[in-house]
């Protein structure tokens, strides 16, 4: 049932990069500007989650749940709404709270119900509900739109979310909330150099991809030479990769190891961005978009395990902290990827990607280097 709330927010989501062109033409933006109603989003998410978490931090979380998801409904029904590009942005903020709030709801439930020695693979359970939103959400969110307008999307995503709402009210269980954590305490746990250096390689990792991802629409169209009936089995493809990808990055990091699971995925996400450039074939396009699907999302699940394990009385925290992480570093890779486009070209924007993600590779094994030497002094 997480999963499933998951899937609604990763819809709302992920589905404006398999949209973004015709947003782009039907409100009279470019490309570049319609790419930051990501960045929006995401600063949103990224500021106000850890501020509202805190105050809510005592409360049932059920009741959490079933509260962030409403809020989360009422602004999919605004942005179908409201006309306009400035309404459309507002909507988005509004939606940015909910997630944030719904997201972080989720994954601590998770972990606090998860058996010994299975957080990994219940966290990459819940996180599979953002995969499945882009096997199923985004490409059938890219008909939706072809046929009847994009804004459709938000009011199939409003009317699926209030009868979510219904099941978990009656299926989810009382879970008490925390003991408060003041803000202080939360970004005190930054002077810790493990946790800034983790989250430093969410923050590499993840506006990586961003920078790429936000644009895959536009950039399979225009770049790649997809048209538009193969675009929506390319996002379909894309996102039954990531699936594999998310379930196969939990599995191997309880049985494998955090850092090898994390170095092996990345190294393979870094090959596939640049592989993407030389891909112009059907083929090779779809092979390529596999690949990295699979290496971008064995992470996900992987990271927030290693967060959450580096300091275990406080993984709620740490686990709050990396969402905003990881929505600041997909506000900061669409943004760079609007600037990018902007000033040098579309097509480029997989190399800056590929640098993104080297530098959070080279983080990972700092990162394990300085564990393991602390090991050792003990």
């Amino acid at each position: 049932m997480l999963a499933l709330v998951s899937f609604l927010v990763g819809t709302s989501e992920y589905i404006i990069s398999g949209i973004l062109d015709q947003i782009a033409q039907t409100l009279g933006v470019s490309v570049a500007a319609a790419g930051q109603l990501i960045t929006v989003f995401s600063l949103t998410y990224a500021i106000g989650t850890p501020i509202l978490m805190a105050v809510t931090a005592q409360m049932d979380r059920r009741k959490l749940l079933l509260y962030s998801l409403g809020l989360f409904i009422i602004s999919n029904l605004l942005a179908f709404t409201l006309p306009g590009f400035g309404m459309f942005i507002a909507a988005r903020i509004a939606m940015a709270l909910g997630a944030g709030m719904v997201v972080v709801t989720a994954l601590t439930m998770a972990a606090k119900i998860a058996a010994p020695g299975k957080q990994a693979s219940s966290i990459a359970t819940v996180t599979m509900g953002f995969t499945a939103s882009l096997i199923i959400g985004v490409p059938i969110g890219r008909v939706i739109s072809h046929q009847f307008g994009w804004k459709a999307v938000f009011l199939g995503i409003a009317l699926v979310g209030i009868l979510s709402l219904i099941v978990l009210a009656l299926t989810i269980p009382r879970i008490k909330g925390d003991k408060p954590v003041p803000l202080g305490k939360q970004f005190a746990l930054l002077a810790r150099p493990e946790v800034a250096l983790g989250l430093g390689i969410t923050f590499f990792w993840l506006s990586g991809y961003s920078l790429a991802y936000t644009y895959i629409s536009p950039y399979l169209l225009e770049v790649s030479g997809l048209n538009e009936s193969l675009l929506s089995l390319a996002l379909l493809v894309f996102g039954i990769a990531s699936l594999v990808g998310s379930k196969a990055g939990g599995y191997s990091a309880d049985k494998r190891g955090v850092a090898f699971t994390l170095t092996g995925g990345m190294a393979l996400h870094i090959i596939s961005l640049m592989l993407l450039t030389m891909a112009h074939s059907v083929v090779s396009i779809f092979a390529v978009l596999i690949l990295w699907s699979f290496a971008a999302w064995s992470s996900g699940p992987t990271q927030q395990y290693n967060l959450a394990s580096l300091v275990p009385e406080s993984s709620g925290v740490l686990l709050s902290l990396n969402q905003s992480t990881m929505q600041l570093s997909m506000a900061v890779g669409a943004g760079m990827g609007g600037v990018i486009i902007e000033q040098a070209s579309l097509a480029s924007v997989t190399w800056f990607a590929a640098l993104g993600v080297a530098i959070a590779t080279a983080g990972v094994l700092l990162l394990n280097r300085m564990l393991s030497g602390r090991q050792l002094a003990t």
